[in-house]
């Protein structure tokens, strides 16, 4: 099975699952400014740490681990993210932590989000930015399966302009998205301007 077409709950074709379609990824709990930047307002409560890791039913295969060598991430496993209330992709509630995206198109990309950073300093996407063409990222599979992934190209652009289905929507081919924040912070809607977008092809 392509690793394209993950036997997931989604409807099957080259659609988006309802809601998705009117997605506009506008990550906004995808990172806060360093602690040296940070407001001097309380931070807010954490919510409950509810989100729970990438589990394969019976004939699935899904993503459960990322590994990204040269800028040192490897994370074993990933969380599962579907949609929030106020229908935006959701996001790790862990800082640390990657999720897949389990929304998108069936057959599409691989979708994965993760921070840039929070008031602890960077996060495990800090140093997306710095991937470059023909560096090599490596997904781990829920059948013991591993696929390599080599980065096209990196594309920054502001929220409000965010490409959906050029991100989410279906694709002929096995690609690899990730996203995160980037920019400037505006400090009164307490989220980053832009988004971070690296794409990667099977390798």
């Amino acid at each position: 099975m392509r690793r394209a077409e993950y036997a997931r709950d989604r409807r099957p074709g080259a659609t988006l699952l309802p809601g998705v379609v009117a997605l506009l990824l506008l990550l906004t709990a995808c990172g806060m400014p360093a602690a040296s930047d940070a407001p001097d307002a309380p931070e807010p409560p954490a919510a409950p740490m509810t989100q729970e890791p990438v589990v394969a039913q019976a004939g699935e295969v899904l993503p459960t681990s990322l590994r990204i060598p040269a800028i040192g991430v490897d994370e074993p496993e990933l969380i599962r993210l579907g949609v929030a209330e106020d229908n935006t992709a959701e996001v790790p509630q862990d800082f640390d932590r990657v999720g897949w995206f389990d929304r998108g198109a069936n057959p599409g990309p691989t979708v994965l989000l993760g921070h840039v950073d929070s008031r602890a300093g960077p996060a495990v996407f800090f140093d997306l930015r710095d991937l470059e063409p023909g560096d090599v990222i490596e997904v781990g599979h829920s059948d013991g399966s591993l696929e390599q992934y080599v980065v096209e190209r990196t594309r920054q652009m502001p929220k409000d302009e965010f490409p959906t289905f050029e991100v989410f929507g279906a694709t002929s081919s096995d690609v690899l998205r990730l996203v995160t924040c980037a920019g400037d912070f505006d400090r009164g809607e307490r989220s980053y301007v832009d988004n971070l977008v690296v794409h990667a092809r099977a390798g």
